[in-house]
């Protein structure tokens, strides 16, 4: 469900929190209102998920071998728009992504895991979450995903 205005845009700062198993259907004219029913799950919920069901998901999901370089405690893949700077090494490494995201503010992670079930160990382990392991945004600044958001990211 998406409550949209005539253009199809919606306002992040008009939408109320997507809080699931408190959510609410009563809303005012103009609000926009988005259900994302697992939105609550964590990061070892939706591979558990994937696991279970056996969803086939590409390979970029998964470790693999990649140029990267180490910025502000995370590694970041040699690309078109993120590029290192003159005293950051490239080193090939095996890494992979806990989430898919912009490149320009998405890290890896070292890992050997190479399959669906590789991944659940390592997530069930992990004392670090997704967000704070590979968004390199939050490095920036505390609110800087949230910056993005009312810019019209999402």
């Amino acid at each position: 469900l998406s409550l949209r205005d005539e253009f199809g845009q919606w306002d992040p700062r008009n939408q109320r929190p997507e809080l699931w198993n408190l959510y609410n259907g009563r809303h005012t004219v103009g609000q926009h209102v988005r259900a994302f029913p697992i939105s609550n799950w964590t990061e070892l919920d939706v591979w558990r998920y994937i696991a279970r069901e056996n969803i086939e998901l590409p390979g970029l999901y998964y470790a693999h071998e990649r140029e990267v370089f180490e910025r502000d405690g995370m590694w970041r893949a040699v690309g078109e728009v993120s590029r290192p700077r003159p005293d950051e090494d490239v080193v090939i490494k095996q890494v992979r992504y806990r989430t898919v995201g912009d490149m320009s503010c998405t890290g890896a992670v070292a890992s050997n895991a190479t399959t669906v079930h590789d991944v659940v160990r390592e997530v069930a382990a992990s004392t670090l979450t997704e967000r704070g392991a590979t968004r390199a945004d939050d490095r920036i600044s505390e609110a800087a995903m949230e910056d993005r958001k009312k810019d019209g990211y999402f």
